[in-house]
């Protein structure tokens, strides 16, 4: 629940933000759609927008008058009428209404994160920022491990390790060499939201490394609390942060699928974004905001892709219109779209059944 709950909340934002900028322009919205079709239930007008609640329960939409159709159609109609079309207005406008929901979706992402930094983000006690409370945290677990076949999981707090009589609960430094230097049996005693575990694990001897391993990640994590000025500036650079960073990442991957050598195994869809952001809610509501202001930053970029059917590939047709002066019509953008998302559909499918793969 709490997954469809973050994901309609951050595509309903996304729409809102054409809604807002569509309306500020004179653009007539026909339709502001919560979920997506069939159609469940009108739930009322507001000016000449028909608000609707439909029944797939993940997304919205927005309906721009004259977004889709061919201009030619409307050459005949009440030139009053004409202004609030969506392919009337200027290339400019055209194109902020286009990006109008990326960036509601980068605003909110800048928002949660710098509300974060005031009621208490965790932080990497290496950074510039200063930390209270610095634990041991899992902060990423390899498929294939011993840590992933034990059952150890990111964000899981290691308070000790220890092996027959020894017991170590230094830093995250002192615990992984203490694990690297044998490869017998260690016990992790380990904080998962209010629950404590012992987790036994045996290391493997990696050739790479030269030394045994679990296959975990770690950092020491502390809680960084800010004033509401500092949080606002420390969460725009914290968000731009983020933002390259899963950019390079999106980049690497399109390179990959155009080489032919991209793999499924790195992306997540919704059935293994239930699990990840249930362990999120388990860990505390600050990891939470952090880990939906992530996901609302990889909408943003996701949707900038010139991909037909995603903003970005909007946004192209119209940079395309405004340098040639001449419309792209409106069944040759149509069917583009319809093959994006047909596309995009096939691709969320793959990924569900790999992540259903995953759950057994």
């Amino acid at each position: 629940m709490t997954t469809i709950l973050v994901l309609s909340l951050l595509v309903l934002l996304h729409e809102l933000g054409h809604f807002l900028v569509a309306k500020l322009f004179g653009i007539k919205v026909e339709e502001f759609g919560i979920g997506l079709p069939p159609k469940a239930v009108k739930l009322g007008m507001w000016g000449e927008t028909e608000f609707s609640l439909n029944w797939l329960p993940i997304g919205g939409f927005v309906r721009l008058a004259g977004e889709e159709e061919d201009p030619s159609l409307w050459e005949k109609i009440n030139p009053m009428l004409r202004k609030k079309l969506f392919f009337a207005k200027p290339a400019w406008q055209r194109a902020l209404v286009t990006v109008a929901g990326v960036a509601m979706n980068f605003l909110f992402a800048w928002l949660l994160i710098s509300l974060g930094f005031v009621i208490g983000m965790p932080s990497s006690a290496t950074s510039s920022l200063p930390v209270e409370n610095a634990q041991t945290v899992v902060t990423s677990v390899l498929p294939g491990s011993p840590a992933k076949t034990a059952g150890l999981k990111a964000g899981d707090t290691i308070l000790f390790v220890s092996r027959g009589e020894q017991i170590i609960s230094m830093n995250a430094e002192a615990k992984a060499d203490f694990i690297a230097s044998s490869d017998r049996k260690v016990l992790l005693s380990v904080k998962r939201g209010e629950e404590l575990l012992e987790i036994p694990i045996i290391p493997e001897f990696s050739q790479s490394l030269q030394k045994p391993v679990i296959g975990v990640s770690m950092d020491e994590i502390g809680i960084a609390k800010l004033s509401p000025i500092k949080a606002i500036w420390r969460g725009l650079q914290t968000s731009l942060q983020l933002t390259i960073l899963t950019a390079e990442a999106l980049f690497n991957l399109v390179v990959q699928a155009v080489q032919g050598g991209a793999s499924l195994e790195g992306l997540t869809g919704p059935v293994g974004l239930v699990g990840i952001v249930g362990d999120a809610s388990i860990l505390g509501f600050a990891y939470l905001l952090s880990l939906t202001a992530l996901i609302s930053i990889n909408l943003t970029l996701i949707n900038l892709l010139p991909f037909p059917a995603l903003d970005g590939g909007r946004l192209l047709v119209v940079l395309v219109e405004a340098i040639s002066r001449r419309s792209i019509p409106a069944k040759i953008t149509g069917a583009l779209n319809a093959v994006g998302f047909a596309l995009l559909i096939f691709l969320m499918v793959l990924v569900t059944v790999q992540d259903i793969a995953n759950i057994f």
